[in-house]
């Protein structure tokens, strides 16, 4: 009786403890799930100058990334950012790549080398980047296609490895299907 019991007990923990495991493993290392809160303002000039608004991305799936040229993980991560970007940017997938504080000189230098295809914007003093108060950098900030926060990766991630490619193509894909595209 006790055996039957003990069994009994077990199954129901793994019957509580399988969605749970389901719901986690759905994310890749490194992304935080948010409640979702709207995106804070993020209105920019690219290194040419032209305005940005992530308020007109509405209706797409954003990628908000802040960096700076003399953060490690930065250096390290922008490379995968750019190929997820040559992947991704004909799905739907828009992108903001926010500079944190430094000169047009820095950011041209370093993302021609590492990023030659993406569109700097340019955060000259960081206020607008203290808005969105990343706890350091890289920080990277999902918003969907409502401007709502959805996740956040804090630190330096692969993003040009399959896990996370897919992670993008299903929130794009849930973007598309609730604007019935």
């Amino acid at each position: 009786m006790r055996r039957q019991s003990l069994i009994l007990w077990l199954l129901s923990a793994l019957l509580w403890a399988v969605p749970l495991l389901a719901a986690s493993a759905e994310l890749p290392g490194g992304i935080i799930r948010h409640d979702p809160y709207p995106a804070p303002p993020l209105e920019l000039r690219d290194l040419d100058g032209e305005s940005y608004s992530l308020n007109a991305q509405r209706g797409s799936v954003v990628f908000v990334h802040f960096w700076a040229s003399w953060c490690g993980p930065c250096r390290k991560e922008m490379p995968a950012i750019q190929r997820m970007w040559d992947i991704l940017q004909d799905e739907g997938l828009k992108i903001a790549l926010v500079n944190t504080a430094e000169d047009e000189d820095t950011v041209f230098s370093f993302l021609a080398a590492h990023a030659p295809s993406i569109r700097p914007l340019m955060d000259r003093d960081g206020q607008m980047t203290e808005g969105w108060e990343p706890r350091g950098l890289p920080a990277t900030y999902l918003v969907d296609a409502r401007g709502q926060v959805l996740y956040q990766a804090i630190g330096g991630r692969p993003w040009d490895e399959p896990v996370y490619l897919d992670f993008l193509r299903r929130l794009i894909e849930k973007a598309e299907s609730s604007s019935g595209n």
